[in-house]
Parts: structure tokens; C-alpha cells; sequence
């Protein structure tokens, strides 16, 4: 068996509104496989029909070769958007609590390892509603993980972390796909869906519109994108010759390329206005991509 999840030609309705449609996808065992796009594209709820919080109108949801997958419940880990735990609770007899639901051996040490790794030993014995925002995260997260599920779904696990606490919960994602556990995660933060997912999924309108490696998407789109410092500002790349937009970062720019710009006569033009410190030919990063889909210019292009 390759997969963990497939799905056919799934469709999602409540009541007039179409929240996914028509989708097909696998996600590879083993693998960490990302779910993107804007709000209300269908994410949540294609993660909860594969956990049958949710059954779809038409078409097939397999999970681990079975369409039945009620059965597999106890092998499949779901840490929600919508976090909540008991605050009278303290937090290992918790997180015990809640891995022995999903599991019939003693998940004791396998808690206190997450506890240890995840820099919560000392706040063990201390009541949840003691801990701070990421300590609560981190809290939920290993209460996701702790029974070693087969296959982990986490709604948007790294929002509203501090850097530090979200390396740690990345280091620890990666540690279950190097464990073979299959990760299906959703994220509004493409450069961690860049440089975490092994396979990268986008919906939109209820739609799939992306779905492969980071490599296999930027090749759709090829080599338009050129990043550049200059020593003027914004006004110097005004209505350059084969360029259609321009985004300022504020210390760089990216300028995209028109169907047929050449990026010399791009270089030759700006040298001529402004001194150049950087110039780099490059594939759109997914943020580009997933702005040109579901930005403001999509909207022009459907009403051009």
C-alpha cells in the first residue's frame, strides 16, 4: 500500500454552498503533505470528512486501502484549528488521559518523552490553565501524538507561535515523518509548506488547483521571476520593457517577467537608471504562486 488517504471525486456541499468539489488527491505514506490556501477554500473541511467529523455528498474516501475508515480511528491523530483542553486538569495526567483513549499500552513514557523534548518536564504537575499560549499548543500537540499514530492531521498547527516554540513543533513534525507517521498539515505560511512538505496540495474555491512537489509546481510556471536590489527606489523600475508587475519588499523588489521579457534587456534598462547590487533569474517562490491564484489578480484576470 502506497497511500495513506485517498480521495475521489469528492464533493462537500452545506446547503447552497459548494465547500469542495469534485476533489481527487493521495497523500503518500510516510510523507509530510501540505494543505494550502486562502480562508474558506475547503481545507478544514476536506481534513474532517478524512477524519469523518464530516461525510462527503459523492465520492470515495479511502484511508489506509479502507473505505470504511471509522475502523482506523484509533491510528489516525486530528490536533484541530480550534484548540481545547481541560485547564483543571494537570498536564501529564491530561495528556495520559487523552493518548490512552487512542492507545491500550502504557503511554506513560512515551508522554514523558514529548514532555522532555518538548520543554514542558517542569510544567508537568502544574494545571493547563497555568500555561502560556505555546505551552498549551505544544501541550495539544503531544496530546495528538503520544499514542504513535499512523497518520497525523493538524488544522493549522504552527498559527500563532513565537519562532522558537514553532522550530520546535517543525523538529518535531519531522521526527514523525522520519518515524514513517504519515503528517497531513494545512498552513497559511508558505515558506514552511516550502520547506517541510514533501508533497504540496493547493484548494481554492473548493477546487484543487495544485498538487505536487515543490519542483513540479514551480515548473508550471518556469523562470519568470527576477529579485533584484538596486541603489534607487520603486519610481527607477516603473515601466520597464517586458516587466507586467512589481512587488516591493521594501529593501528588494521582485519584478515578473511578461510572456516574452527578456531579463538582459530587463538588466540593461535598470543599470541605465539606477546602480544594481543584486540581480537573480528565478523560479516564483509558492507565496507568488499562491498570490497569483487566489490574490487580487485573479480577480482582474477573471473579469479581463
Amino acid at each position: 500500500m502506497t497511500n495513506a488517504v485517498e480521495l475521489e471525486n469528492v464533493t462537500k456541499t452545506f446547503g447552497q454552498h459548494t465547500a469542495v468539489d469534485d476533489l481527487s488527491l493521495q497523500v503518500p505514506r510516510g510523507s509530510v503533505y501540505g494543505f494550502i490556501g486562502p480562508n474558506g477554500a475547503g481545507k478544514t473541511t476536506t481534513l474532517r470528512m478524512i477524519m469523518t467529523i464530516f461525510y462527503p455528498d459523492s465520492g470515495v474516501i479511502r484511508v489506509f486501502g479502507d473505505e470504511r475508515h471509522e475502523a482506523c480511528a484509533d491510528r489516525i491523530a486530528y490536533l484541530p484549528e480550534e484548540r481545547g483542553l481541560y485547564k483543571k486538569m494537570k498536564v501529564r495526567e491530561l495528556l495520559i488521559f487523552y493518548a490512552g483513549l487512542k492507545s491500550s499500552a502504557d503511554v506513560r513514557p512515551e508522554v514523558d518523552r514529548w514532555l522532555e523534548k518538548l520543554g514542558l518536564t517542569d510544567w508537568a504537575h502544574k494545571k493547563v490553565e497555568a500555561l502560556s499560549k505555546g505551552m498549551s499548543q505544544k501541550v495539544q500537540f503531544i496530546a495528538a501524538i503520544a499514542s504513535k499514530p499512523d497518520m497525523v492531521i493538524l488544522d493549522e498547527p504552527f498559527s500563532g507561535l513565537d519562532p522558537v516554540n514553532a522550530d520546535v513543533l517543525k523538529d518535531a513534525v519531522l521526527e514523525l515523518r522520519q518515524s514513517g507517521t504519515t503528517v497531513i498539515f494545512s498552513t497559511h505560511d508558505m515558506n514552511t509548506a516550502e520547506t517541510m512538505c514533501d508533497r504540496i496540495f493547493m484548494i481554492f474555491r473548493g477546487r484543487k488547483v495544485l498538487d505536487g512537489t515543490l519542483r513540479d509546481i514551480q515548473d508550471q510556471y518556469g523562470s519568470d521571476v527576477i529579485r533584484l536590489q538596486t541603489d534607487g527606489n520603486t519610481a527607477a523600475l516603473q515601466n520597464l520593457p517586458g516587466v507586467e508587475r512589481i512587488r516591493d519588499h521594501g529593501q528588494s523588489q521582485e519584478l515578473r517577467l511578461a510572456d516574452g521579457g527578456d531579463p538582459q534587456v530587463v538588466l540593461a534598462e535598470v543599470m541605465a537608471r539606477t546602480r544594481v547590487r543584486r540581480f537573480e533569474l528565478a523560479r516564483p517562490s509558492l507565496h507568488d504562486i499562491f498570490v497569483r491564484i487566489a490574490g487580487p489578480e485573479a480577480g482582474e484576470a477573471s473579469h479581463a
